[in-house]
């Protein structure tokens, strides 16, 4: 799947910056490619990159409208059909990371083969795979875990890999979800793969490597949630995670989009280990991730030495302090040239 570049980042009309973290993720690991931003009246979100017209953007050298938008349901509202629709009159190409295929909808369809323009559907695979097996494999593999969905785990491994590279060390980032997929150029958004075949498109998307390889593979949903808590589990896995990290956000009291109360961080560590033991017997947690984004840095800090003193695990920030203490911790753990 091959995306024409660069991209005005399509944002509707969502009521929050979480309703718009696809193109959030896009703008902040690829921000050379977003152009400008198109919202419609009363979107609460901002990239902090131009607003730009259909022909503004067309003018600037945009070639793709990225709707960059995560819903509950993956779907395309109706209100939204007019601005797509013109955006392929406009000579743009679409890629969408929702749940629903652009090309189910007729508008949508009529106009893309009218104007000669792809329609992308980056949630959507072609590719076949067989169900996991959970037979060992060479090579390491690191999975980001949540309290709750939304809460950093893409950002985690996406600093981990920047942070193991600079240090020397064999380290891929590996995409789960249709933002990753997006800034990767490639992976599987594993909540549109089928139940049975989960685990089995992790093995895909991680498979055998050298024993000294790191593939950083990014969480999805969590343990703990009544919505996802099946993708995480199938994916948990496929992973056979050596090493996971704990992602929160502690501002919340609930997770998102239910009533549940948020799981503490030793117990999505315990069921992590507990579980993920069934495919990996040596799994263990090597750090602690907080989105720390709504708290003073002062606070921040505090509660970073809170918890890792709690847990006896490097905690950080990985956007806003870095991730070289849960480096360290894999270095120490995990030594090159160990058999794996």
């Amino acid at each position: 799947m091959q995306i024409a570049t660069p991209y005005l980042m399509f944002l509707g009309d969502v009521p929050d910056r979480l309703a718009a973290k696809t193109a959030y993720g896009i703008a902040d690991w690829r921000p050379e490619w977003c152009v400008g931003q198109l919202r419609m009246p009363a979107c609460a979100a901002d990239l902090g990159i131009p607003d730009l017209a259909l022909a503004e953007a067309v003018e600037k050298g945009c070639r793709t409208l990225v709707i960059g938008v995560a819903n509950a349901g993956g779907v395309l509202p109706d209100h939204w059909v007019d601005e797509v629709v013109a955006a392929l009159e406009a000579g743009l190409d679409v890629a969408s990371g929702l749940h629903v295929r652009l090309g189910s909808i007729p508008r949508i369809a009529e106009a893309a083969e009218r104007n000669g323009r792809a329609l992308y559907d980056v949630r959507h695979t072609d590719e076949t795979f067989d169900t996991g097996k959970g037979t060992p494999r060479p090579g390491r593999r690191l999975l980001s875990v949540g309290t709750d969905c939304s809460v950093g785990k893409k950002y985690t491994v996406l600093a981990l890999e920047r942070g193991m590279r600079e240090r020397g060390l064999d380290a891929d980032f590996r995409a789960t979800g249709q933002t990753g997929v997006f800034i990767s150029g490639r992976g599987v958004a594993i909540d549109a793969v089928v139940a049975d075949f989960i685990s089995g498109a992790v093995e895909w998307i991680a498979p055998a490597a050298s024993p000294d390889h790191w593939d950083l593979i990014e969480g999805q949903g969590s343990l703990f949630h009544p919505s996802f808590a099946g993708v995480s589990l199938g994916l948990l896995h496929g992973a056979q995670a050596d090493a996971f990290v704990v992602c929160h956000e502690p501002s919340r009291t609930a997770m998102r989009g239910v009533k549940h109360p948020l799981p503490s961080i030793q117990a999505v560590i315990d069921l992590t280990v507990q579980l993920g033991s069934l495919t990996n017997p040596g799994i263990r947690p090597v750090g602690i991730a907080v989105n720390t984004q709504a708290m003073d840095e002062a606070p921040a800090r505090a509660l970073l030495a809170h918890l890792a003193e709690a847990h006896g695990l490097p905690a950080t920030d990985p956007v806003r302090f870095g991730v070289e203490g849960i480096v360290d911790r894999l270095v120490s753990e995990f030594p090159a040239g160990a058999a794996a």
